[in-house]
């Protein structure tokens, strides 16, 4: 028979370890294998703070007022027939990338996890995968997946522990597809999200988009991962999830990446990363190595990699960014015009002069990626961006409700140009933006080089909104031109936000009373994309259920508006033989532009176009590779005509 986990303990030697070892538990009166000594810091003698509650000796009781034991974030040391903790996946083309959470292992307990499914009513062990000792994570890709059929799954760890969930298939047959967008985890408020878990398996979404701040344990985050992760195992076991870390994650208040450099300023605003390389590695690998594989996956400096990828599922075709890994920092890059290298505060100051030569936002790899996919519509029929914050600064007052900045460079509003660049390859696609960071929910058209021709941004509110709450207040509480008609906010409209960028604002969620758990603004947002039409709706709802959204909510946009400019000529109606419905890309023979790449909705589609021409139409199935006319003419609408293509 096993031994108990008291007894167990008792049977550790001093000298065992954590790393390296794959014995078995042992059974009573059986030797205990020889172990190495714990690893008491692992990422350097300099950085002893992270990660210690779940290193060296983590079993032990702490001592009496150590920090350890003053900090202790969760029971880790649970019953051995409860070591996996949770997990999460995505399955797409025939692979299923499955991440499982382990808790801590005991010194004489396997490195070792396997997964299991269900077939014919019976369960077969499919695959093995190691435990990463640095965060305890164990990952698993199995190919030949069938993405047709729905199917149970185990973790299973030692001779006991088990954790069990469902693969679902890919609901291509839907008519209507289901995101859920969460981000903001306050760690001040601890324990269940029981309401925002119930609320969501009443909504029952395809997809869920934690888009970062998971949580905010800084220098822990395997105990914060574990913590995060027993909040909403119950929704995230049975469906496709997608997390993808942000500052918070990786130790920082604010994060510019500059392509994987090392910080050494307290804020971070140098750019580069606070902590060593393994630690971001870690928390990358444990929240996002489920992902479908990165589309160019060599690494950024220092080592740290990247999951830069796209995901489909029921025919949404959704591009995963890295909006911070790239990003420049502000210090030493731009003129200082506030307290701080990140916050402008002067309102005499001109957005120009930090918008300048050789800032990056999302960097060129993202861009070129970002490129590629607007012309791939394989196994899609609509797109979406999934990425942590906003391409504007569509907040006035920070956290606190005196805090009035310009602008807060910790955006996507920031660089101005890169903004521009990205929101211009997401328009070519006709995609809409879901993101998360801001602590604010608001839903957002962009504009470009004139009001509203960008496309759509769908910011979700913090899920425990006690970190740095924002708001939407303008200094002169009035509504910009154009406010929504019949909006029960005061403040919608076209507005600029403190760095010069055009914003439409469509509706805002701000917290009415900070010291009210259930009037601060917590919640989640669904995107529902109707694929048959091409609308999508967004939805906006508070943590603690009231039967109905936040004011403002629910908003329904035509997806084909993702294009905001206004045409000023037709091409001739292009009616496709032999592509369904295929995928058209329009090109301005004069400046060589991509106009855009879209999936027509039916077999007959008439080009909207910008200037006169001529311009190059080329035709496919699913890329602009069938057909190609050149030397196409504009004329009006109801005189351009019609033109016959064969795919």
């Amino acid at each position: 028979m096993s031994v108990s986990r008291r007894d167990l303990l008792k049977t550790i030697p001093a000298a065992s370890v954590v790393a390296g070892c794959r014995a078995t538990v042992p059974t009573t009166g059986a030797a205990v294998p020889a172990v190495k000594a714990p690893v008491e810091a692992p990422f350097g003698t300099e950085f002893r703070q992270l990660d210690s509650q779940t290193t060296g000796r983590w079993w032990e009781p702490a001592r009496e007022g150590a920090k350890r034991a003053a900090a202790r974030i969760l029971d880790l040391n649970v019953p051995r027939d409860h070591t996996v903790a949770f997990a999460l996946y995505t399955q797409q083309g025939g692979v299923l990338k499955l991440s499982a959470q382990l808790y801590p292992l005991l010194p004489t307990e396997p490195r070792v996890a396997r997964l299991a499914v269900e077939r014919n009513g019976r369960w077969q062990e499919i695959a093995t995968a190691d435990v990463h000792e640095l965060g305890w994570s164990a990952h698993f890709r199995v190919a030949h997946w069938d993405d047709t059929q729905t199917v149970k799954y185990r973790v299973l760890h030692g001779q006991t522990a088990s954790f069990e969930g469902t693969i679902r298939r890919d609901p291509v047959d839907k008519a209507e597809i289901v995101v859920a967008n969460l981000s903001c985890n306050s760690r001040h408020t601890p324990g269940p999200r029981a309401e925002i878990v119930e609320g969501l398996r009443r909504h029952d979404p395809d997809l869920l988009f934690f888009g970062g701040d998971q949580t905010y344990h800084h220098t822990e985050h395997t105990a914060g991962w574990l913590e995060f992760g027993l909040q909403f195992r119950d929704v995230m076991r049975d469906r496709p999830t997608v997390c993808i870390p942000d500052d918070h994650d990786v130790g920082h208040g604010n994060l510019w990446g500059e392509g994987g450099g090392r910080s050494t300023d307290r804020g971070g605003a140098d750019g580069g990363y606070t902590y060593p390389a393994a630690y971001v590695n870690m928390v990358q690998r444990a929240q996002s190595w489920n992902l479908p594989d990165p589309v160019d996956p060599t690494p950024v400096a220092q080592g740290i990699e990247v999951y830069f990828t796209r995901l489909r599922v029921g025919g949404v075709d959704f591009a995963i960014l890295e909006d911070r890994k790239f990003k420049t920092g502000p210090l030493g890059s731009i003129p200082q015009q506030g307290p701080r290298p990140d916050h402008i505060t002067d309102e005499s100051y001109d957005p120009k002069t930090v918008d300048v030569p050789g800032l990056e936002l999302l960097g060129e790899r993202q861009m070129k990626f970002l490129r590629a996919w607007t012309q791939d519509w394989s196994g899609a029929e609509m797109k979406a961006i999934l990425s942590q914050t906003a391409f504007c600064g569509a907040v006035h007052l920070h956290g606190k409700e005196r805090g009035r900045l310009l602008a807060d460079l910790d955006c996507n509003g920031w660089p101005q140009t890169g903004r521009n660049h990205a929101l211009r390859e997401i328009r070519r696609a006709r995609a809409t933006h879901l993101c998360g960071d801001q602590h604010l929910a608001v839903a957002v058209k962009h504009g470009i080089d004139e009001d509203r021709d960008g496309p759509y941004g769908f910011t979700s509110p913090a899920l425990v909104n006690t970190v740095y709450p924002r708001w939407w207040h303008p200094k002169d509480e009035r509504p910009g031109p154009n406010p929504v008609s019949d909006s029960p906010l005061p403040w919608t409209g076209d507005f600029k936000d403190g760095l010069g960028n055009r914003i439409f604002m469509m509706a805002y969620a701000n917290p009415q009373d900070m010291a009210d758990e259930k009037a601060r603004a917590d919640g989640y947002s669904l995107a529902r994309f109707h694929k048959q039409t091409g609308k999508v709706t967004f939805e906006c709802w508070p943590r603690f259920p009231t039967g109905a959204q936040f004011p403002g909510w629910p908003i329904t946009v035509n997806g084909d508006d993702n294009d905001g400019r206004k045409p000023v000529a037709w091409l001739p109606e292009i009616i496709v033989e032999g592509a369904g419905r295929p995928v058209i890309q329009v090109i301005d023979e004069a400046s060589g532009e991509i106009l855009y790449t879209v999936r027509a909705r039916s077999a007959r589609f008439q080009p909207p176009v910008y200037s006169h021409g001529p311009f190059t139409v080329k035709v496919g199935k699913d890329r602009p590779d069938g057909s190609t006319v050149k030397g196409v003419r504009a004329a009006a609408k109801g005189a351009a005509g019609s033109r016959t293509i064969k795919v």
